[in-house]
């Protein structure tokens, strides 16, 4: 007995050392792997903050290479154009997201419900435009001539507000819940709207904070629309102004490569990297306030269905 007592007891050990060394193996390779993403980061703001010529001649490393804030002087010499951009973009980053988050639940809703008989139908019309597209000349000319939104914020907001990828993420999560949900409200009285906005919508905190933080991101990092229908509004959003800049410093810089001018001087690296740290730096503060619901999210949406 006592023998059998020690060899059970041996190979738990066994067992606990393998278990130990796995989970060992597993924090150093999460750590390494952490210290490889955050690197690109640290040698941006470091880039950032370093001399023109310096890093020209030495390139980029994780400390700054001669101090200078140059770079944070030009992209900063318009602290009105900078704030309203800051603002702009901000709102709409706020109101797309809300809307984009109520619109994309309440169709994902719709057709996650078994008593739509059609729902197969329209979400075959989501996927079929992820295959194919107008193009951007019929965009445009929708945009412009026929809804009127040439310097209107809206041409911005609006092409934005549903994703077909988002849909069908929201309506894969939606077969996490059980329908038996919808059917004690209707069983209440309740009406379809109420039967959402009361019992399925709450359920969805995982898929709302991804959902929502693809959208935030979507919109903070748009540049593309402003520059095709924003082009004569004196607040533009955050990254199309911040795109402005780095072309104009370029584009001066080329102007003056054969003059007599000496142009070492004029910032277009540190500049790039600058704008970078400006157009990334608060988007960054949101991630963590969705994390826990992050990875739930993905998981769900991405193996249901």
């Amino acid at each position: 007995m006592a023998f059998v007592k020690n060899r059970n007891t041996g190979g738990k050990v066994r067992k606990d050392a393998v278990s130990g060394a796995v989970t060992a193996f597993a924090v150093i390779f999460v750590l390494i792997f952490a210290v490889l993403c955050l690197l690109p980061f640290v040698m941006m703001v470091s880039a950032s903050f370093s001399d023109e010529n310096v890093i020209m001649t030495e390139g980029i490393g994780i400390l700054p290479k001669g101090y200078s804030v140059e770079a944070y002087k030009i992209a900063l010499k318009n602290p009105r154009f900078i704030i309203g951009s800051y603002i702009v973009t901000i709102l709409l980053t706020f109101s797309g997201t809300l809307i984009g988050l109520f619109l994309i639940s309440m169709t994902g809703y719709a057709l996650y419900r078994p008593d739509f008989f059609i729902r197969n139908k329209i979400a075959f019309f989501f996927y079929f435009t992820t295959l194919f597209s107008a193009g951007l000349a019929p965009s445009y000319i929708w945009m412009t001539r026929y809804l009127n939104l040439k310097n209107n914020y809206l041409a911005v907001l609006l092409p934005m507000l549903m994703s077909p990828w988002l849909i069908i993420l929201m309506r894969n999560f939606m077969k996490s819940i059980p329908y038996e949900i919808t059917e004690s409200g209707k069983i209440d009285g309740a009406g379809d709207f109420k039967i959402f906005i009361s019992l399925v919508f709450p359920m969805l905190k995982p898929a709302l904070a991804t959902i929502g933080l693809f959208l935030a991101l979507s919109y903070w990092n748009e540049w593309y629309n402003s520059m095709l229908y924003l082009p004569n509004l004196d607040y533009k959003p955050l990254q199309y102004y911040l795109y402005k800049i780095v072309n104009e410093a370029a584009a001066l810089r080329q102007s003056l490569a054969g003059s007599v001018v000496i142009v070492g001087a004029l910032p277009t690296t540190t500049l790039k990297m600058a704008t970078a740290v400006l157009a990334t730096g608060p988007i960054i503060l949101l991630y963590p306030f969705v994390q826990k619901y992050f990875i739930s999210g993905i998981v769900v949406g991405s193996v249901k269905g």
